[in-house]
């Protein structure tokens, strides 16, 4: 621990040595009876100061929680000499939510005492916390024993989103079984078409009522439970924040709420981040993929840089064939624009989420700055177009506006897409 002087011990040497003063140059000795308590008080105070022994133990209540949920962090001090007055100040990470420190207090000797400090995570993230200033203070108010306690007590905090009820449907499905019906016929349950008999078709598939009308043996045709792969590409080349919130957070509060869904319904779910840093999650299914989804969204974070990145520096099985790639993405950086681009040209079933930024970018105060703000919301809307154009559904998720209406939106446009081709 570090010792300092508190302003008591700066002081009364000065008094007591200015009185001590005035009695020798007037020649007043009445004078020395005002210095000597200051003197006396220094010696007996200085001759008495106890040796910092204070050890602080920290706990947590539980290591992994919801942001916006409570932890409560321990804090247990304890002293073999005793200390007259103590003061614990938590040191807090700048996305925890400040919380109100324990009141000074005395340790008697051998005694132990327990403080819980409630924490409340305001952001999802992997945090160290406990850190903690200790501050022991002598009885007399003369000195003051400080130390720090290193912050080594992990939490993880995982993004809270609301449940998905309605999920946007892949083009494609995968041989395996699961919970989406799939094109192609095959066994099911899902009714498809009516065929003739053939031989070494089953009995029980034979469908008396149409055979009846026909005078004809008539199969059902089924449409098989297919699962579907789909992979999670977020943009983290760049962001638009305002305080605490950006398109970053909403992004990544939307994508565990997509993972969480499509795993439910038996699908395989990979994540890709896209950035200055490149993360990657190849597609799996269950509820162990569902932990290792959130361990990879809670530590995706923006990573300037100046390299321009493609598609190729991902490895071929984190984006299998015929998986649906739902990209979540502010569009600010041109190298993720190119990147959607080339997604579809390799034919891979892509629909973009547009985080929209305008929630949180306002225009400068000027007839400049507003002029400028107009010709960029001008520009979104061409890109819009033009990503249409190429046959990929993109739409506009607004701050405030639930992630399925934007999904429903993605739905209408292939459907609109389908009946004009046909």
């Amino acid at each position: 621990m570090t010792r300092a002087a508190l302003p008591k011990l700066r002081a009364y040497p000065v008094l007591a040595a200015a009185g001590l003063f005035a009695a020798v140059v007037l020649g007043r000795p009445e004078l020395v009876a005002l210095a000597v308590p200051f003197a006396l008080f220094l010696a007996v105070g200085m001759a008495s100061l106890p040796a910092p022994d204070v050890t602080l133990a920290s706990g947590l209540d539980r290591a992994r929680v919801v942001e916006g949920d409570e932890v409560e962090l321990s804090l247990e001090a304890r002293s073999e000499g005793g200390v007259e007055r103590l003061e614990l100040k938590p040191i807090l990470a700048g996305r925890l939510e400040p919380a109100e420190p324990p009141p000074a207090f005395r340790l008697r000797p051998g005694e132990e005492r327990t403080f819980t400090v409630p924490l409340r995570p305001a952001r999802y993230g992997a945090y160290r916390v406990g850190a903690c200033e200790v501050l022991a203070f002598d009885g007399f108010g003369l000195v003051v024993d400080s130390a720090a306690v290193e912050a080594l007590l992990p939490l993880r905090v995982y993004p809270g989103a609301d449940r998905v009820k309605r999920l946007l449907e892949p083009a494609q499905t995968q041989p395996y079984a699961g919970n989406q019906v799939a094109r192609v016929k095959g066994d099911g349950i899902e009714f498809a078409d009516l065929r003739p008999f053939a031989p070494g078709d089953r009995v029980h598939r034979i469908n008396w009522r149409a055979s009846a009308r026909r005078q004809a043996l008539q199969v059902n045709e089924s449409h098989p439970e297919r699962n579907a792969d789909v992979v999670l590409f977020l943009d983290t080349f760049a962001e638009a924040r305002s305080g605490d919130a950006g398109t970053l957070d909403r992004a990544v509060r939307a994508a565990g709420a997509l993972a969480h869904g499509y795993l439910a319904r038996r699908d395989r779910v990979g994540v890709v981040g896209f950035g200055g840093v490149v993360r990657w999650l190849a597609p799996s299914t269950g509820r162990v993929q569902l932990h290792r989804i959130v361990e990879t969204l809670i530590e995706t974070e923006i990573a300037f840089s100046y390299a321009w990145k493609r598609v190729d520096v991902l490895p071929p099985r984190t984006l299998p064939p015929q998986s649906l790639v739902l990209a979540l993405s502010p569009l600010l950086d041109d190298r993720v624009l190119d990147a959607l681009a080339d997604l579809r040209a390799r034919g891979f079933d892509l629909a973009i989420v547009d985080v929209s930024p305008l929630a949180v970018v306002e225009p400068l105060p000027n007839e400049g700055g507003e002029l400028a703000f107009r010709l960029w919301r001008l520009w979104r809307s061409t890109l819009h177009d033009r990503y249409r154009q190429l046959g990929i559904p993109v739409v506009e998720w607004t701050e405030g506006v639930d992630i399925v209406s934007a999904l429903e939106e993605v739905r209408s446009y292939r459907r609109r897409a389908r009946t004009l081709r046909g």
